[in-house]
């Protein structure tokens, strides 16, 4: 029956292909959060590789790679376009360009991937190999093409389980990549010839390789302290999540209301004993470098010793000779004492593309998406803050925590700070699959992660990536908590993306010994 299968879709030929290859990709992205539909991931894969054994072309083979992953973006990455319905009437025009540009725009990575693999020798159990290792290296160059956008890598799917999540220490998110792309497209190899142990080789051992990792991640939670343990001392943090819907935050009459909510939120009862309140991103919603008044009504919120951290845009000038003076916006996190003094700063430097500011603003003729005609200024680049009363710190604000091996300055901090807004998106999948990123970020550095969501999920994370708590999606309310302490470094934040190329060199030799080799490709 499986054979009969592959054979019916090795033999389809132009459209029909290409929208299975689509469906296919949608199936995909059933695994991804917050569903996390793992087992789709076999049929899709396994559909995926069959449909590959019929390509004759160079073009087959890119564009049923290209149409797997439009799918996969479309459904994964849908719930960009709804940052668009936030003013309707002004970006309406936008929308399929945002959710459907972006999805046949990356999925030119996944026919990358598909071409490579299919013409290095796509034959035999070999082949396995060599997707994988082309799909890894393809997830690779989106996390840094063009900015990069490395969101929902295939080895997110497992950010449900804890035990799972384990392994990013040793190789981070790609070390999961690795082991569930093995596994989803092993079973394809099921149909080639071949009898008993020898047709099963290689399912057997990447589902072996799967429990093996399973295994260890048990293994290193068996040895591990209680969840948020042990946690630093004398230090307690309140994460206040005030839950304002992104079409009032900004509007001019409500933005002191929203202030003063917060403010309450955060001296709600138990305060006495919060040494450190933190609110999201863009929390206040005034330049303060222009509001002095204001700075020092908000240092006014903080008792003797207690320190607020926040996000809030800031203005700077400076003079140009040849163009005169041009104001900088930034979108900062800040730490503020009782007498309104800036204890530190940190300016956001990953900036999202048309939400932030607008690349080639002379082509799309229109201002970008959040508040404010002039686009953001990114800051120098990751820094660790010395705060007052706290450990030094990371900050990363809103995606800028989506970059494995790329969230750690030179000086490693003891904790990351992690400051959103994923109202832009609303219950959909997305605040989801941001939460999940975060969490993986811990397990791979071997440190604790403190995130503060206007709109949620706002939590702690251990160094496991384990929650030691959280508030939902969606909920108004503070959250009290100790912060964990660090682990020692891990392999991953030693080793950092260098570990990609030598698991992409063995995966390579290993499709080259497995394969079988095959005539020259005709040319398209």
């Amino acid at each position: 029956m499986l054979s009969a299968l592959a054979a019916r879709l090795s033999h389809l030929k132009g459209r029909r292909r290409l929208a299975l290859g689509v469906l296919l990709g949608v199936v995909a992205a059933g695994a991804l959060p917050p569903l996390y539909l793992v087992p789709l991931l076999i049929p899709a894969f396994v559909g995926l590789v069959w449909l590959m054994d019929g390509a004759t072309t160079r073009s087959a083979a890119f564009g049923l790679g290209w149409a797997f992953g439009a799918g996969y973006f479309l459904a994964g990455l849908y719930w960009v376009g709804i940052a668009m319905t936030v003013d309707f009437a002004a970006f309406w025009w936008f929308l399929p360009i945002a959710v459907g540009g972006l999805s046949v725009g990356l999925a030119i990575f996944t026919g990358g991937a598909t071409l490579a693999a299919w013409s290095l020798g796509w034959h035999g159990p070999g082949r396995i190999f060599l997707l994988t290792a082309a799909w890894l290296t393809a997830e690779w160059l989106r996390s840094w093409v063009l900015t990069g956008f490395p969101w929902n890598l295939v080895g997110s799917v497992w950010s449900f389980s804890d035990i799972m999540l384990q392994p990013a220490a040793l190789g981070g998110v790609w070390l999961l990549s690795v082991l569930t792309l093995l596994a989803a497209t092993a079973p394809a190899t099921l149909i080639d010839r071949g009898v008993g142990l020898r047709r099963w080789g290689v399912t057997i051992a990447a589902y072996g390789l799967l429990l093996l990792a399973a295994a260890g991640g048990s293994l290193r939670l068996g040895f591990a302290p209680p969840t948020g343990e042990p946690a630093v001392p004398d230090l307690r943090l309140r994460i206040v999540q005030p839950n304002i819907a992104q079409e009032t935050k900004w509007q001019r009459e409500l933005r002191l209301q929203h202030l003063r909510d917060q403010a309450t939120l955060s001296m709600s009862p138990g305060w006495e004993e919060i040494t450190h309140v933190i609110w999201p991103e863009t929390a206040v919603p005034f330049l303060l470098d222009r509001d002095s008044d204001l700075l020092d009504e908000l240092g006014q919120l903080a008792r003797p010793g207690t320190v607020f951290l926040f996000g809030a845009p800031l203005r700077n000038s400076e003079a140009d000779d040849s163009r005169g003076p041009d104001t900088l916006v930034y979108n900062s996190v800040l730490a503020l004492q009782q007498n309104g003094e800036i204890a530190a700063r940190y300016d956001k430097f990953h900036l999202v593309p048309f939400g932030e500011y607008v690349p080639f603003r002379g082509l799309f003729g229109m201002d970008k998406i959040t508040g404010g005609r002039r686009d953001f200024t990114p800051g120098p680049g990751l820094r660790t803050l010395e705060i007052p009363g706290l450990p030094a710190v990371g900050p990363l604000v809103c995606y800028e925590v989506i970059f494995s091996g790329r969230v750690v300055a030179d000086i490693r901090p003891n904790w990351l700070l992690n400051l959103t807004n994923d109202a832009w998106f609303g219950t959909s999948s997305g605040p989801h699959q941001h939460f999940a990123t975060a969490r993986l970020r811990a397990v791979e550095e071997g440190l604790p992660l403190v995130r503060a969501a206007n709109t949620g999920i706002s939590a702690v994370i251990d160094p496991y990536g384990r929650t030691v708590v959280r508030l939902g999606l969606n909920s108004k309310g503070v959250i009290d908590a100790a912060l964990p302490e660090p682990l020692t470094e891990t392999p991953y934040a030693s080793l950092g993306r260098w570990f990609l190329l030598p698991i992409i060199l063995l995966l390579l030799i290993a499709g080259l010994l497995l394969g079988r080799p095959k005539k020259a490709p005709p040319a398209d």
